[in-house]
């Protein structure tokens, strides 16, 4: 069986550390790759879908990325305990028409002994934005890693 460190019960140098695996992972676009930080029979609440499952994973994320175009994410760690991590979230994408979007959202994670995902709640808000406004531009650079990002 495999194991995705850090493990629970999570400290706040681990709870940051996979809070940052995971926005890296995120920002690579790759849904099989995403999926393997879930366990095999994960429960997902994104916004108004339910998925069980790591296959069904995959094809909320492919569905995702093919709609959410140029999509760049940063997450941040809010608050932690034993095995469970809350995180706010700000992503940037655009549409196939063009409109760029700003999402704000909060997850709440509860992970196994291994270190995988067992359950993943989002709750997720969309606002437009002009292309100028965009401040998420591709994956975190390592001097920003950790710094807090605005509201609005």
């Amino acid at each position: 069986m495999s194991t995705r460190p850090p493990l629970p019960p999570f400290t706040e140098e681990t709870a940051r550390q996979k809070v940052q695996a995971a926005e890296d992972a995120w920002n690579t676009r790759d849904p099989e790759k995403v999926s393997l930080a879930y366990t095999e029979d994960s429960v997902w609440r994104n916004r108004d879908r339910f998925v069980t499952g790591r296959e069904a994973i995959v094809a909320l994320l492919t569905d995702k990325w093919n709609r959410e175009l140029d999509y760049a994410l940063r997450k941040e760690l809010w608050a932690f305990t034993g095995n469970r991590i809350a995180v706010r979230f700000q992503y940037e994408c655009r549409d196939a028409g063009g409109q760029w979007w700003r999402s704000y959202g909060n997850e709440l994670w509860e992970f196994d002994e291994r270190g995988l995902m067992a359950r993943r709640e989002a709750s997720i808000n969309d606002v437009p934005i002009e292309e100028a406004g965009r401040r998420i531009l591709g994956p975190r650079p390592e001097a920003e890693r950790g710094v807090p990002f605005p509201v609005r």
